[in-house]
C-alpha cells in the first residue's frame, strides 16, 4: 500500500466530515440507524473514487438495513458530497 501525502490525507478528512454529516443529518431513509458512523475514507490519489468504511451499532438486522439504506441512497450521496466538497 502507498502512503498517502498530506493532500490526500486531508482530502481524506474533509471527505470524511462531509460524508458522516450527509449520513446523520440528510438522508431521511428510516432503513438507517441513528447509530451509524463513517470510519475512515479512502480517496483515491487520482480523485475519481472514494472508499468508505462504515460502522453501524446494533444486531446484525440493522446492520443490513442500514446498508441496504445506503445503497439505494448512492446516488443522492454522491451528488452531495460533489457540491460539498471543494477541492480548490
Amino acid at each position: 500500500m502507498r502512503k498517502n501525502s498530506i493532500k490526500n490525507t486531508r482530502i481524506n478528512g474533509e471527505v470524511q466530515k462531509v460524508l458522516s454529516e450527509i449520513i446523520r443529518g440528510e438522508i431521511k431513509d428510516p432503513r438507517i440507524h441513528p447509530m451509524t458512523s463513517v470510519v475512515t475514507v479512502e480517496v483515491a490519489p487520482d480523485l475519481k473514487t472514494c472508499k468508505a468504511w462504515i460502522s453501524v451499532l446494533g444486531d446484525e438486522q440493522a446492520q443490513a438495513d442500514t446498508l441496504a439504506g445506503l445503497k439505494s441512497a448512492a446516488g443522492f450521496i454522491k451528488n452531495r458530497l460533489a457540491k460539498e466538497v471543494n477541492l480548490r
